[in-house]
């Protein structure tokens, strides 16, 4: 593999983890919203990755191959002095779990974190080879 490849491979690593990053911030933004008029709570989102190839047999980065909405149903709260309560006095809640996007969010990080880690030694190992090349 050519070592400007790796590049390519972190690089798409680093784009599929930054939709993550992205998609984990919108949950949590959500997390306590409330059914609107149409009775519709916001539903968390999950990213799905795929495999892409990179040209070379055997060499693969990520890419992002869709968003998907999580369709379990939201918390249901009693409160019926709420604006927003249905006919039974219960108020819908978004079913993104707190807990579940932190994890996501500390796992997306640290995924980039490494795949940036990866470049910058990459980067290292080309400098080398280039002082290498002018005897210095």
């Amino acid at each position: 593999m050519s070592m400007f490849k790796i590049f390519n491979v972190s690089g798409s690593a680093v784009s599929a983890q930054t939709q993550r990053l992205n998609v984990v911030a919108s949950n949590l933004a959500n997390a306590d919203t409330v059914a609107g008029p149409d009775r519709q709570a916001y539903k968390a989102r999950q990213v799905v990755f795929s495999t892409t190839p990179m040209g070379e047999v055997g060499t693969a980065g990520v890419n992002v191959s869709q968003i998907t909405e999580d369709n379990s149903p939201g918390r249901r709260v009693h409160d019926p002095k709420h604006p927003q309560a249905d006919t039974e006095g219960y108020v819908t809640y978004s079913n993104v779990n707190a807990v579940e996007e932190m994890v996501n969010m500390l796992s997306a990080s640290r995924s980039y974190q490494n795949n940036v880690e990866v470049m910058n030694t990459a980067k290292t190992l080309l400098n080398k080879t280039l002082q290498m090349g002018q005897g210095g």
